[in-house]
C-alpha cells in the first residue's frame, strides 16, 4: 500500500534540494532584487533613446547581461521554493513579489530590442562584431523585427507578463493546492491518493482492482475541477492567438514555432508520422500486456503495467546513484563527477510531500548548479528519471560554461535530446551487464515503458491533441471542458484503435500536464528523442568519435538552431529518415520483447 503523504516540514532534509547553493540566505536574494530595480533604472537612464551606434549598444548589452543574470537567479530561487510546496503561502507571496519586480524591470527595458531593430544593418553588424556575448542575441533581433511592435506597446505587454502567465499559475495552484484527494477503498482496505502517488505508483500497480479503482477515484476527483481548468486553458490558448494576431503572424502555429526555429513541416511531420507508423507497434505492445495479465480487456488505465512485475528491481537512492554514475560513464570523467556532485551536494529533491509539483524537471540557473525535482519511489523507473534529468543538468553545465547567458536558451524542439539520450545510454549499459534473457527483456521493456512510452506516446498524444485545440482557436472558436475531453478521447481512439478500451476518465488526461501551458512543447519530447535515438545508436557503433560530437552539441547552446545542432551530431532533420528509423527501432524492441516472452513462457 502507498504511504501517506507528508507535509513538507516533515520531510528529512537529506531528501530535499539545497537552495542555499544559489543564495545562502533570503537576504542575499533580496539584495539581488534591489539590484534588479537599480540596474533596470540605470539601463533606462543611460540608454533609452540613445541606442543608435555600435559602442552604445555594446555597453548596453553588458548591463543587460548583468540584469538577466540577476533575474535568472532570483527567478529560479523563488520558483524552486514554490515548486516543492504550493501550500506554503509565504513562499507563494515571496515568489509573486519577485515576479512583479522582475516584470516591472522587463517592462522598463523593453525599449532595447525596438531601438536596436531600428538601427541600420551597418550599425548592427559593427555591434555584432564588437560584442561576442550578445552577437546571436542581436542577430535574433533582426529575425524578430517583422513581428515587433512599437516601444510603448512592447513596454505595456512586458508589464502585463504576470497576468499573461496567470493561466499556468492558476492551473498549478488548483492542481497542487486546491485538489485534495480522498482515500479510496478496495476490498475493505483503504489506500491514500495524491497526484504523485497516482502517476508514479498506482498507474504501475499490478493489482488490477487497486489500479483501476485508483484510476476511477483520481479521475472522479479531478473532474470536479474540469471547468476551472478548462477556463485557465482557454485563456492560455486565447492569449497565444491574440499574440499571433498583434505580432502579424499568419497563424498561431507560426507564432508558437517561431521561437523554436523549426518549420511547420517539421512540426506536422512529427505528429502525423508517429500517429501513422508507431500506433500499430504500440497496439501490439498493448495486446502483449493483455496476454501477460490475462485481462478480459485492456483499458487506458492498464497501459503503464510492467511486462515482468516480479522482476522489477527495487532501488534505494545509493543504488540509483551507482547506476547513474556507471550508466553515464561513457560521457567521460567530468560528467561522472557532475553526477556524483548532484547526489552528494543536494541538487536533487527526492521527497514525496503534500503540495509538491508532480513529474520531474531540471532547472539550471546560469553560473550555478542544476536543481532536479522528482518524487522518488525506490523503483527502477526512478533511475531512468534521474538519468533523464541529469541529461538536462549535463547539457546546461556544458553550454552555460561555454556560452554567454544569452546563448543558453536552447530551442524546445531540441532541449529534450540530451535528457532522453541519457535514458538510452542507461538502457545500453544495463544490457551489457547481464546476458540473462529475462533480464534483457526487463531492460527492453523499461525502454518502452520509461523512455519511449512517456515521450513517444504520452507526450505525443498531448501534442496531437494540442494541434486540434489550436486549430479551433486559430479559426476563431473556443474550447470548453466537454470539447477538450472529446478531442482528447478521439485522439486516444485514433491511436489505440480497437485494441484498447478508452475507459471513462481517460479523456481527462488534458487536465494532468503543465506542458499545455508552454506553447507547442509536448510534441518536442518525441523530436528530441528522435535525435537522441539516432546519436545513441551511433555511439553504440562508433564509440569515442560520436561521444565527442555529442559533447560539442551540448556546448553549442543556442548558437545553432535545432537542425544545425542535429547536423553537428551527424543527424539530418531535413528529412523524415531519423524519425522513421526511430519508429523502426521502437517497433524492433517491441518485437523482441514479444519473442522473448514467448521463449520464456515455454
Amino acid at each position: 500500500m502507498a504511504e501517506k503523504l507528508l507535509k513538507r516540514s516533515e520531510v528529512p532534509v537529506e531528501l530535499t534540494w539545497d537552495r542555499s547553493l544559489i543564495y545562502k540566505t533570503d537576504d542575499e536574494m533580496h539584495k539581488d532584487l534591489e539590484k534588479i530595480k537599480t540596474l533596470s533604472d540605470k539601463i533606462v537612464n543611460d540608454y533609452k533613446g540613445k541606442l543608435n551606434n555600435a559602442d552604445t549598444i555594446v555597453k548596453c548589452m553588458d548591463d543587460f547581461i548583468a540584469l538577466i543574470k540577476a533575474m535568472t537567479l532570483v527567478g529560479n530561487y523563488t520558483s524552486l521554493g514554490v515548486s516543492v510546496d504550493y501550500t506554503d503561502s509565504a513562499l507563494l507571496q515571496e515568489s509573486n513579489k519577485a515576479d512583479m519586480i522582475m516584470s516591472d524591470a522587463s517592462s522598463k527595458i523593453s525599449f532595447i530590442e525596438i531601438e536596436i531593430s531600428e538601427c541600420s544593418k551597418e550599425v548592427l553588424d559593427e555591434a555584432i562584431s564588437k560584442s561576442k556575448p550578445a552577437a546571436n542575441y542581436l542577430k535574433n533581433i533582426l529575425r524578430d523585427k517583422p513581428h515587433m511592435l512599437d516601444a510603448e506597446t512592447e513596454r505595456i505587454l512586458a508589464a502585463f507578463s504576470p497576468v499573461m502567465n496567470a493561466p499556468y499559475t492558476g492551473y498549478e495552484t488548483t492542481k497542487m493546492a486546491d485538489i485534495q484527494f480522498p482515500d479510496f477503498t478496495v476490498n475493505g482496505e483503504s489506500h491514500p491518493l495524491g497526484y504523485s502517488l497516482f502517476e508514479d505508483h498506482y498507474e504501475y500497480e499490478t493489482n488490477t482492482d487497486i489500479r483501476r479503482a485508483a484510476f476511477k477515484a483520481f479521475s472522479d476527483k479531478i473532474k470536479e475541477y474540469e471547468n476551472t481548468t478548462a477556463t485557465y486553458y482557454q485563456t492560455n490558448v486565447t492569449r497565444d492567438k491574440l499574440n499571433s494576431v498583434v505580432r502579424k503572424y499568419d497563424n498561431v502555429f507560426d507564432y508558437l514555432l517561431h521561437g523554436q526555429k523549426v518549420t511547420r513541416e517539421m512540426y506536422d511531420r512529427q505528429l502525423d508520422t508517429i500517429m501513422e507508423r508507431l500506433a500499430p507497434a504500440m497496439r501490439k505492445y498493448a495486446r502483449l500486456l493483455k496476454k501477460i495479465y490475462k485481462l478480459d480487456e485492456i483499458t487506458f488505465a492498464d497501459l503503464k503495467l510492467p511486462v515482468d512485475p516480479e522482476y522489477t528491481p527495487k532501488v534505494d537512492i545509493k543504488a540509483a546513484k551507482d547506476y547513474c554514475m556507471k550508466g553515464l560513464s561513457i560521457l567521460g570523467d567530468d560528467y561522472v563527477k557532475m553526477v556524483e556532485e548532484a547526489f552528494d551536494k543536494r541538487w536533487i529533491d527526492f521527497a514525496q510531500n503534500i503540495g509538491k509539483s508532480t513529474g520531474g524537471f531540471c532547472a539550471s540557473p546560469y553560473g550555478k548548479n542544476s536543481y532536479i525535482l522528482l518524487s522518488f519511489h525506490g523503483e527502477m523507473s526512478d533511475v531512468f528519471t534521474l538519468a533523464h534529468e541529469l541529461g538536462h543538468a549535463g547539457h546546461f553545465k556544458a553550454c552555460n560554461n561555454a556560452q554567454s547567458i544569452l546563448d543558453t536558451e536552447v530551442s524546445t524542439y531540441f532541449v529534450e535530446a540530451p535528457s532522453t539520450m541519457n535514458e538510452l545510454l542507461m538502457a545500453n549499459y544495463l544490457k551489457t551487464t547481464n546476458d540473462d534473457k529475462r533480464f534483457r527483456r526487463w531492460v527492453l521493456s523499461s525502454q518502452i515503458q520509461n523512455t519511449y512510452f512517456h515521450n513517444f506516446v504520452t507526450h505525443f498524444m498531448e501534442g496531437y491533441y494540442q494541434r486540434e485545440v489550436y486549430k479551433i482557436i486559430d479559426n476563431g472558436g473556443s474550447v470548453q471542458a466537454d470539447t477538450l475531453s472529446e478531442i482528447f478521447k478521439d485522439s486516444l481512439k485514433k491511436f489505440w484503435g480497437d485494441d484498447v478500451v478508452i475507459n471513462e476518465g481517460a479523456e481527462l488526461t488534458w487536465m494532468r500536464q503543465p506542458h499545455y501551458y508552454m506553447g507547442l512543447y509536448s510534441y518536442t519530447y518525441s523530436a528530441g528523442l528522435t535525435v537522441a535515438t539516432s546519436v545513441a545508436r551511433r555511439i553504440e557503433k562508433e564509440g569515442a568519435p560520436a561521444v565527442e560530437d555529442w559533447k560539442n552539441v551540448l556546448k553549442a547552446g543556442s548558437t545553432l538552431d535545432p537542425m544545425g545542432l542535429a547536423a553537428l551530431a551527424k543527424v539530418d532533420l531535413s528529412t523524415s529518415k531519423p524519425l522513421n528509423d526511430t519508429i523502426d527501432y521502437i517497433s524492433g524492441i517491441i518485437d523482441e520483447i514479444c519473442a522473448l516472452t514467448d521463449e520464456l513462457d515455454k
